[in-house]
């Protein structure tokens, strides 16, 4: 893995960390939505994969 690869893991990694973050904020909210928690964790899931494919190149 060259530089550039480990500046692309370290970003997807905080996109990841910043996807939880808003994802454990809808939950606490009174009624949260189920819609943008979904859709939340679908985009962590695509990030995970995209780190896992980088680290395993």
């Amino acid at each position: 893995m060259d530089v550039g690869e480990y500046d692309t893991i370290d970003s997807l990694r905080a996109k990841h960390a910043d996807l939880e973050a808003k994802l454990q904020a809808e939950m606490r909210r009174p009624i949260p939505d189920e819609v943008a928690m979904s859709e939340i964790k679908r985009l962590k899931l695509r990030v995970k994969d995209q780190i896992s494919q980088l680290e395993s190149a």
